[in-house]
């Protein structure tokens, strides 16, 4: 067991406050130091840009648990008609990056990746992490059962269908330390990436929805100008026989072929784990000279909701990298920016100014408030219990839930006291 004292997130501008950071090397280490310690929280791989996932007491990294890949294959057991129960069990800080070629080996895939492969698949479920596709859910959706240590150090699962599962899945490190998750698998396939641009700004938002459902994962980018410049669309080689040269008007550019900081987005075809992301996963994707923030607002406002942020382009340009445009399917998670309807995501890579972003950022989200614009939940983001409280319906079960499976606040993270449990 690794101990350390004090550790910076990603972009080092977030200072954990806990007392030490420790890297267990065993499930039966992570049991034994919950149970002895009277606060303590999981840590992922702290891309996180607030913080979500500190606390006063003990922070635990489980990425140096071995990932001890479980594969379950079975007929389609669930009701689903995917024609696919098969399921991968995993060690929660196993880092996407490392089991998706083992998967690929395998036969298998995920339904979809962020765009970093780097992080934690317990981090990136636990803060709702997603990549984009109208009709692709969260990754915390592909999650069938997890295991999780409570307070005394017990380890109890939970199953897809159990009652507290919707409020459980997406919980911010507040009911426990996910040690082990079982994520829904598919099939492998490949995919190809291509650019087309650029597009008027109204001709995107005019066919902003259509835009996005023209592959199975799309990703379009701007700087709130005259004109989204890029349309970056993946397609499924299994689903898709023909790519277009134009879309909307838009020619399909050369793109580029993958480098150190890329995947390939030139239409060449390769597996499924490279083309996904938009980093490769054997590479730093960036020194992290960045700041971040994201906001989801029901799909059928994002023209209204980019036109309201175009109108502060004049103080966004001077501080952002770009902004990238997203969409995700509505799921039932209580703590999804996705809960109940299908989502636009606008997320903001911003130059690494914190104090000037956290100054926009009252006004930015005054503009998305009309919307219900709901923050990414491990970003910057100026609101506070009350705003978030409005967002979530389902906010006060999910209150009941932490108070009943964490009654002493043994997992409570300064973010959850602060805006979820205050």
């Amino acid at each position: 067991m690794h101990s350390t004292t004090s550790e910076l997130n990603w972009s080092g501008t977030v200072t954990y406050t806990a007392e030490r950071v420790v890297r267990p090397a065993s499930l039966d280490e992570v049991a034994d130091l919950v149970a002895r310690s009277p606060r303590v929280h999981g840590l992922g791989t702290r891309h996180s840009f607030n913080d979500v996932a500190d606390t006063p007491g003990v922070l635990l990294d489980l990425t140096g648990i071995p990932t001890d890949l479980v594969i379950d294959r079975h007929d389609d057991d669930d009701g689903t008609g995917t024609g696919t129960g098969t399921t991968a069990t995993l060690g929660a800080g196993t880092r996407y990056g490392r089991v998706a070629p083992e998967l690929d080996a395998a036969g298998l895939a995920l339904h979809n990746m962020g765009s970093l492969p780097h992080i934690s698949v317990g981090g990136a479920i636990a803060t709702g992490t997603h990549g984009s596709g109208t009709t692709l859910g969260s990754l915390s959706t592909a999650v069938r059962a997890f295991e999780v240590v409570g307070a005394d150090g017990s380890t109890r699962t939970l199953h897809r269908g159990d009652a507290d599962f919707a409020g459980s899945v997406l919980h911010l490190g507040l009911l426990g330390i996910v040690t082990r998750v079982t994520l829904d698998v598919e099939p492998t396939y490949r995919m190809r990436q291509d650019t087309y641009g650029p597009f008027p700004w109204r001709t995107f938002l005019d066919h902003a929805a259509e835009i996005h459902a023209s592959g199975y994962s799309v990703c379009s980018y701007t700087r709130f100008g005259n004109e989204v410049s890029e349309v970056l669309v993946k397609s499924r080689m299994d689903a898709t026989a023909d790519v277009p040269d134009s879309r909307f008007g838009a020619p399909r550019l050369p793109g580029s072929p993958g480098d150190d900081h890329h995947t390939a987005r030139d239409g060449s075809v390769g597996p499924w784990w490279d083309r996904l992301p938009h980093f490769p996963i054997d590479s730093v994707p960036s020194h992290g000279s960045e700041v971040q923030s994201e906001h989801f607002v029901p799909l059928r406002h994002a023209a209204a909701a980019l036109d309201a942020l175009r109108g502060l382009a004049d103080r966004i340009q001077p501080h952002l990298h770009v902004a990238e445009l997203r969409t995700m399917a509505a799921d039932d998670l209580w703590l999804s920016p996705s809960q109940g309807e299908d989502v636009f995501c606008i997320a903001f890579t911003w130059q690494k100014h914190p104090e000037e972003v956290a100054a926009l950022l009252p006004d930015l989200e005054a503009r998305l408030a009309p919307f219900g614009g709901r923050p990414h939940w491990g970003k910057m983001s100026s609101l506070d219990g009350d705003a978030v409280a409005a967002l979530y319906p389902r906010l006060p079960d999910v209150r009941a839930l932490i108070a009943r499976t964490d009654p002493h606040r043994t997992f409570a993270s300064a973010f959850g006291e602060r805006v979820l449990l205050a």
